[in-house]
Order: structure tokens, then sequence, then C-alpha cells
């Protein structure tokens, strides 16, 4: 299983606005609920999302990330629009 740091740099490398312009990323493994939970914090402003392990793995390995940008950009459009 991948560890949180080479989820977070994947994110920030498809999006790396993230962290520049003030909006925050942290993941983690959720054993509950077996997932992965993604974090994005921007001021007092944050959201989370799961992603589940084999799509987080089929993105870490280079053959799909639609799914996880979908999310992020998702996520991020979201906390742009609450910070207007």
């Amino acid at each position: 299983m991948m560890n949180k740091q080479e989820l977070c740099k994947k994110i920030e490398k498809i999006y790396p606005d993230i962290g520049t312009c003030g909006i925050d990323v942290d993941v983690e493994f959720d054993d509950e609920n077996n997932r992965w939970k993604v974090k994005l914090q921007k001021g007092n402003k944050h959201l989370d999302t799961f992603l589940e392990p084999g799509d987080a793995e089929l993105c870490m390995g280079g053959k799909q990330c639609v799914s996880l940008g979908l999310e992020i950009r998702q996520l991020k459009d979201n906390i742009d629009a609450e910070n207007q």
C-alpha cells in the first residue's frame, strides 16, 4: 500500500496551485472505511472526500488519475467558491 506522502505529492503534481495559493492538502488512510481521506483546507474552510484504495493505486501507477483528479478539482472549486 502507498503512503500518504506519495499520494500528497501526486495530488500536488496534478494540481500545483494547491499549497501555493493558500489551499493545504492532507491525506490519511481511514481504517474504519478502508479508504483514503483527502482533506483540503483554505483559511477556516475545509472539505473532505474519500478515494477508494484501487483508484488511488491506479493513479499512483500512472494508469488512471481521472477519479482522483475529478475529486480534487471539485473540492478545490468548492473551497474557492466558498471564499469568494
